[in-house]
């Protein structure tokens, strides 16, 4: 058993697949099926069980899939313990981004890197906040901004901002300044069911806090369309098929802010919190006490009109 063997067989349980695990490490898919083989016949037992779709852990590769995780962080960090005692930060972090913060935050986090860590190898995923979360917790992602989380012992979470969820709707007219979110007068919470809703489904955050309000205020809401991403939803109420409850900072990043009215969300206010996520069981590297610097200023600084929380 060795390293590369390691490497392999967490990359093919991890895409369930052979073929796509060679195409992301960049070899030959006979030798990595032979590197596996070589790793269950020195173990003495089947990791892997092929399936038409793919492959997927047996309960003994469900073991050595949690150990070879570990030990492969492990590795990585001293790598970068020992280049940041050299000098600059080094090696490699995966940043998870939601959707809509993963536009407006990608070009500066690059910008960053290049500038300040030019040895450290970035990679950004986007997905939804409950997805990176579980990418935390299997060490696919290393660091994140999620909105909302939900307290478990394996994720330590540092809030940053409260975001202001507001009313999105279709603008009436032509905005005075094309590039400028469109504020409008506040709507009470209570007059939300006269709004049909464009809106995620139950898994994902925003549904939940807007569905646990409704039920402390006995309000029944209006769902014309559910619908899980935030460009899609912006789609369907760009074209007038109901409204949305989002962040300025969403409506921002669209691209295309003048195509919506904003109306802030009042008696209650409802508030987003946006959080950096990552192990509460994997020290953090000198790298990714880095990356968590700069990713904690970008968010304050790039994010919607929002209540900073300290």
């Amino acid at each position: 058993m060795n390293l590369k063997q390691l490497e392999y067989f967490v990359r093919v349980a991890e895409l369930g697949s052979f073929s796509r695990a060679a195409m992301i490490l960049d070899v030959a898919q006979p030798a990595l099926s032979r590197q596996v083989r070589l790793l269950e016949t020195d173990l003495r037992c089947s990791l892997l069980q092929r399936t038409g779709r793919g492959v997927i852990l047996t309960e003994a590769g469900k073991r050595l899939f949690e150990r070879s995780v570990g030990i492969l962080q492990l590795v990585q960090q001293t790598r970068e313990d020992m280049e940041a005692g050299r000098g600059e930060p080094s090696g490699r972090v995966v940043i998870g981004l939601p959707p809509s913060l993963g536009r407006m935050l990608t070009l500066p986090l690059v910008e960053g890197f290049r500038g300040r860590m030019p040895k450290a190898h970035l990679i950004i995923v986007e997905g939804l906040s409950t997805h990176i979360i579980e990418w935390i917790a299997t060490g696919r992602v290393d660091l994140a901004l999620v909105h909302n989380p939900q307290a478990q012992p394996a994720i330590e979470i540092r809030p940053i901002l409260d975001e202001p969820l507001c009313l999105v709707s279709r603008a009436r007219g032509r905005a005075r300044h094309p590039a400028a979110l469109q504020f409008e007068p506040p709507v009470a919470f209570a007059d939300l069911p006269h709004h049909p809703l464009v809106i995620p489904d139950h898994t994902q955050t925003i549904r939940r806090l807007v569905e646990a309000q409704a039920a402390l205020s006995g309000v029944k809401l209006t769902i014309a369309w559910e619908v899980s991403g935030v460009p899609a939803i912006l789609d369907l109420v760009r074209a007038g098929y109901g409204h949305a409850v989002l962040s300025p900072g969403a409506v921002q990043a669209s691209g295309e802010p003048q195509s919506f009215s904003i109306r802030p969300i009042e008696q209650p206010k409802l508030l987003s919190k946006l959080c950096l996520a990552l192990s509460a069981h994997k020290p953090a590297s000198a790298l990714t006490r880095h990356a968590m610097r700069m990713l904690d200023d970008l968010a304050r600084r790039h994010a919607g009109p929002a209540d900073i929380t300290r």
